[in-house]
């Protein structure tokens, strides 16, 4: 493997093809092939103003096939704008990239994937086995989601609904960001195959780099069908709370029914109310009320309508 550092560029595999490695997009000074000239001056133009993930094929010339474009690569959950963005040209022969600071210091130094690299029989190799390591990064991230989840998941029975569903929620949103962030890698593997065709799916770099981007998609499906089942949960909880708090009050109002029809009674302004003239009327009509209230809570009881309302509640109950 021969390494021009001036320039940031290394030959691998017996020089059978290079990686062009650019800090500066002020200056690019790459002996390219000069088939893919103007390609590469349109792509470099236009590179200011990418800023979100991009994709184009030149499938003109047979033999000369090329794709560039822009990644987003690394995505700060907090904010959408805080994020790092590769670009890139690739063909057979060469790989030009542009911000590759691939996010792997702790997991990998620069001198083994160099390393790997030199085991790629063409730039198309290469650049699999650098997208590999976007995504190894990535998915340890999503080990680290895993854990978060499983926290929500015990403590489920500990939290009130309200604090589990701004949870839950939070992990979804994240979720549906690292989904959003894995799809670019899968259309890339796609858009080589359309550019270059099936031949190049037989190298390992390929290989490896499709499992890393299926076990992503694997790891987001059955994380998300958790938080689904989650919501599910949560709903069925709040839907039998407000049912509970539904019947209670039901059954408060019509117990409190009997004081409202004979009060409206006695409050009434006819001339002619014997009742109103008793000595004891006032406990007559106490009775009254007393009596037809147990009444009608017997009827309720025995036909079963008041449920658990006035039952008492056991401890760690989900139904709170």
């Amino acid at each position: 493997m021969k390494v021009r550092a001036m320039d940031m560029e290394w030959a691998f595999n017996e020089n059978k093809w290079k990686w062009f490695k650019i800090d500066d997009m002020s200056e690019m000074k790459i002996d390219y092939d000069e088939r893919h000239s103007d390609d590469i001056k349109k792509w470099y133009h236009d590179l200011s103003q990418r800023e979100t993930n991009r994709l184009r094929i030149n499938t003109t010339n047979h033999d000369n096939e090329s794709i560039s474009g822009t990644l987003i690569y690394q995505q700060k959950l907090e904010a959408q704008n805080e994020n790092r963005i590769l670009h890139f040209f690739l063909t057979k022969k060469f790989l030009i990239t542009i911000n590759a600071e691939v996010e792997i210091k702790e997991h990998l130094e620069m001198s083994v994937l160099l390393k790997k690299m030199d085991v790629a029989n063409q730039a198309i190799d290469g650049f699999f086995v650098l997208l590999g390591e976007m995504l190894n990064e990535s998915i340890i991230n999503i080990d680290k989601f895993e854990i978060r989840l499983n926290d929500v998941l015990w403590k489920i029975k500990k939290k009130n609904g309200i604090d589990r569903l701004e949870e839950i929620y939070k992990l979804r949103h994240e979720l549906l960001i690292w989904k959003n962030f894995i799809i670019p890698f899968e259309e890339i593997r796609l858009a080589l195959e359309e550019a270059f065709g099936e031949g190049i799916t037989s190298s390992i770099a390929y290989k490896r780099t499709s499992k890393r981007m299926e076990r992503s998609m694997m790891l987001i499906k059955e994380y998300q069908e958790e938080i689904d089942h989650l919501v599910n949960f949560e709903e069925m909880v709040s839907t039998h709370r407000g049912n509970e708090i539904i019947k209670t009050l039901t059954v408060i109002t019509t117990l409190f029914t009997p004081v409202s029809a004979w009060g409206a009674l006695w409050g009434m302004n006819f001339k002619f109310m014997p009742e109103l003239g008793l000595k004891w009327g006032y406990g007559i009509a106490l009775c009254i009320i007393l009596l037809s209230t147990l009444a009608l809570y017997y009827l309720l009881v025995k036909k079963g309508w008041t449920g658990d309302t006035l039952r008492s509640k056991k401890k760690n109950t989900f139904f709170k």
